[in-house]
């Protein structure tokens, strides 16, 4: 058989600023994966763990033994033994979250609480009883929405008390809490405070919980979004089907699913303004930084603080982000000059005087670097050139 082989040499002198993290599923791959050079795991999926790991529905474990169905009284039975039910599921979950942040230990690990859909979560051994029968689960009881229902909140808790157990007995405080399908503001609030209430309280030991940034509201309403959470991390798969209103699994509709379209470019864009004028992180999660190396560059060129990549991904990725920050730092043209220092503050302004660019990271305001000009101004201050008032 024929094949080839290509090496890459990785320096750790050669890392790029922007920050290049992993998505993680699998805890059982995690060390493995974490000899890759990477700033951490910008994406920990619950889903793979209780599909794999745990196999039954959180609310089943909860009502059990006084389910509807007999059989699956037996087969949870059968799982669990003598154990305590709703122990079984938190030992088990906190089991796989520390396995995959100790992997990565001290970096950051950023873990989405459950973002099953009703159909998915019906799979699971005693989930028929507790779930809706939907006919777009993808639009439905899913994310923010599903934590604060009486329909789900004792299983939410279960996945609250298993990430307190991972950050306070394990020591691992690493691990990040990051909330998907936020809908509302008002929701988004009642879920922090449900957090706080199990145990999860936002700056304490450095606890910080984003937001899945999917939504066209999550673009919309940014800056009141960014007040709740603590940074943003974008979903590009959903926020494309919901900006170009498609269902990516419909055969009728899929060519048009791109993340390229310039409609979804332009959300990403103001969200990642929006981050840079609180002052708060944003990084990315989706596909498309994986599949479109044009897609890594215009985000890098856009100022994105990180972007989280399929592991098989990260070596290549890594290299186009290189390319595309040293082009960054060579240009010097009419729009702007880029200034290096400690930390890197770059901030293109169109002929306009709109900012295009501000790339960062840290406790810092991001500055407009003015032509020739020795003057420097905040990022929250409007430049003015020839033709403003």
């Amino acid at each position: 058989i024929e094949f080839a082989v290509e090496r890459h040499t990785v320096s750790d002198e050669e890392r790029p600023r922007t920050g290049v993290m992993m998505n993680v599923g699998d805890p059982d791959h995690a060390f493995a994966l974490a000899s890759l050079p990477n700033d951490g795991v910008g994406l920990a999926r619950l889903e793979f763990i209780i599909n794999n790991h745990i196999g039954i529905h959180p609310m089943a474990l909860v009502r059990y033994p006084h389910l509807a169905r007999p059989e699956d009284v037996r087969e949870i039975e059968r799982r669990i033994g003598e154990e305590d039910p709703r122990d079984y599921f938190v030992t088990r979950l906190a089991e796989g979250i520390g396995r995959i942040a100790a992997a990565f230990y001290p970096k950051p690990v950023i873990v989405r609480m459950s973002d099953f859909k009703s159909n998915e979560y019906a799979r699971l051994i005693g989930g028929a009883e507790f779930e809706p029968n939907e006919e777009n689960p993808m639009l439905g009881f899913r994310g923010a929405s599903r934590y604060d229902d009486d329909r789900y909140r004792e299983g939410f808790r279960l996945e609250c008390t298993a990430m307190s157990r991972v950050r306070e007995e394990m020591g691992l405080t690493n691990v990040k809490a990051m909330i998907p399908f936020c809908r509302t503001i008002e929701e988004s609030q009642r879920v922090i405070d449900l957090m706080r209430s199990y145990g999860l309280r936002q700056g304490e030991d450095e606890l910080e919980i984003y937001a899945m940034c999917e939504l066209p509201a999550n673009v919309v309403l940014a800056d009141d979004f960014l007040k709740i959470f603590d940074g943003y991390s974008i979903g590009s798969n959903d926020l494309t089907q919901l900006a170009l209103g498609l269902d990516r699994d419909s055969e009728m509709v899929a060519h048009l699913f791109d993340e390229r379209n310039s409609a979804v470019e332009r959300m990403i864009a103001l969200a990642i303004e929006a981050a840079h004028r609180a002052g708060k992180k944003i990084g990315i999660c989706g596909q498309a930084p994986s599949d479109y190396p044009e897609f890594a560059r215009f985000l890098v060129e856009r100022g994105i603080t990180s972007i989280s990549l399929n592991p098989d991904t990260v070596i290549q990725t890594t290299a186009t982000i290189l390319e595309a920050e040293a082009k960054l730092l060579s240009k010097d043209h009419a729009r702007g000059r880029f200034q290096e220092s400690d930390q890197l503050h770059i901030l293109t302004v169109e002929s306009d005087g709109r900012p295009a660019l501000a790339v960062g990271s840290g406790d810092y305001v991001p500055q407009i670097i003015m032509g020739d000009s020795d003057g420097v101004l905040p990022l929250s201050a409007k430049p003015t050139l020839d033709g403003d008032s």
